[in-house]
């Protein structure tokens, strides 16, 4: 029984952490078109500012988040700028 268990806590646990890594795919390209637009708008406004931000918080609470659960797979660490 308790064998049971442990093996659909892994499965959920696979499940969620493909989840995830879909989940920073989408908020990486969500952030790279937030970037692109701002550079092709001439007259960037504080909205257009605060939304690339947000996209890029966002991406960067993902990656974080699948770095404290130690997942591994398709992401890719050198969209993140130091």
């Amino acid at each position: 029984m308790i064998e049971m268990l442990g093996r659909k806590k892994q499965k959920l646990r696979k499940e969620y952490d493909e989840k995830l890594l879909d989940t920073i795919d989408l908020s990486a390209a969500q952030w790279e078109h937030a970037k692109q637009t701002q550079r092709a708008v001439r007259e960037e406004d504080s909205e257009l500012i605060a939304q690339t931000m947000l996209e890029g918080a966002k991406y960067a609470f993902l990656y974080a988040e699948a770095r404290r659960r130690k997942v591994h797979g398709h992401m890719q660490s050198s969209i993140i700028e130091h």
